[in-house]
């Protein structure tokens, strides 16, 4: 029996939280995650029917988190370093509308990190959530696969109870997926 990966997880995790539609921002270090969700979802080549790119994190959060006013709930996967773009939109919108919405961002400027200009805007994006009253999660190499996928799960349940955006921070430093 094959061993389940952290981006398969992460794919689960989404799928269970109850996500109708996936946007996400295309990036060499979500691409496993990507493969996996749209695998799940049947599709190929980067989309399938609830799997879709998006060219921007602030299309995304207005793109996937307005689908609450429709009765449905969205998940967006992106890089960490587009909260600079994103957190505009997660705020005027997402935290000011009470809208649900799961994102998963892999996480950049940690142990490990080979592009050193990446730190400059990845290492204060927690601080940023906390201060823009975004409930954040972390993943990291300490927690096991099992774990990842039961957290962001968890994270869409709890963002669709308490109508807001949940955040999930995944580090795959050191993980199967290295800096995925």
């Amino acid at each position: 029996m094959a061993e389940t990966s952290y981006a398969e997880a992460v794919a689960r995790g989404v799928w269970r939280s109850g996500a109708d539609l996936v946007g996400y921002v295309p990036s060499v270090t979500v691409a496993p995650v990507i493969d996996s969700l749209v695998e799940a979802d049947g599709g190929a080549a980067g989309s399938s029917p609830r799997v879709t790119p998006l060219s921007r994190e602030e299309e995304a959060v207005g793109l996937v988190g307005a689908l609450p006013l429709a009765g449905q709930f969205g998940a967006v996967v992106m890089q960490d370093n587009g909260f600079g773009n994103a957190l505009t939109a997660l705020t005027t919108f997402s935290v000011s509308y009470h809208l649900p919405l799961l994102i998963v961002a892999n996480t950049r400027g940690s142990l490990g990190e080979y592009n050193s200009m990446i730190h400059s805007v990845s290492q204060p994006v927690p601080a940023w959530l906390e201060a823009a009253g975004i409930h954040t999660l972390h993943l990291d190499r300490r927690s096991g696969v099992d774990d990842w996928e039961d957290v962001i799960a968890e994270a869409g349940v709890h963002a669709r109870m308490t109508f807001r955006p949940v955040v999930v921070l995944a580090s795959f430093w050191n993980t199967d997926g290295k800096v995925a």
